[in-house]
C-alpha cells in the first residue's frame, strides 16, 4: 500500500508569508519543509519516504493539494527566502480539492495543526488519496 503524509510546507520563521512555501512548492512542484539547521533525523526520514507516496497540503485559500513525490532529497538553497529548503520533486494535481472531497483522516491531521511533514496513519487514506489521484 502507498504511503500518505501530511506537508504543510509552511515556515517556521514568523518574518516569512505563511503561504510563500506552499506557493513555491505548488509552482515548482516540490515538496518538502524548511530551516536550515532542522535535525538530521528529520531530514532522513524525508530523504527515505518512497518515490510514489501521497503527499498532502493546503494553500492559503483553504483548498488542498495531493501530490506525488517523483524523485531523490535535495537541498535547494534557492529556497531559503521562503523557508522551503528540504525538498523533493512532486508531481501536484492540477487541481485542487474542497474540504468536503478529501479523505476525512487528512482533514483530521490538517485540523490538528503544526508544522511537520508528517505520515497519515489510517487504514483507508492511501486507497482513498488513490481514487482522487485518478480523477485528475
Amino acid at each position: 500500500m502507498t504511503s500518505v503524509y501530511r506537508a504543510p510546507m509552511r515556515s517556521r520563521r514568523d518574518d516569512i508569508d505563511a503561504h510563500a512555501g506552499v506557493e513555491r512548492g505548488l509552482r515548482e512542484g516540490l515538496c518538502g519543509f524548511g530551516r536550515f539547521d532542522v535535525p538530521a533525523r528529520r531530514v532522513s526520514r524525508f530523504a527515505e519516504v518512497p518515490d510514489g507516496s501521497f503527499v498532502w497540503t493546503r494553500d492559503g485559500d483553504g483548498l488542498f493539494w495531493l501530490g506525488r513525490l517523483t524523485g531523490p532529497y535535495v537541498y535547494d538553497a534557492d529556497g531559503e527566502d521562503v523557508d522551503l529548503v528540504h525538498v523533493r520533486p512532486c508531481r501536484w494535481r492540477d487541481t485542487p480539492l474542497v474540504e468536503m472531497r478529501c479523505p476525512s483522516a487528512v482533514l483530521a491531521t490538517f485540523a490538528r495543526g503544526g508544522r511537520n511533514f508528517q505520515q497519515i496513519h489510517d487504514a483507508d487514506v492511501g486507497v482513498e488519496s488513490a481514487r482522487l489521484w485518478e480523477q485528475d
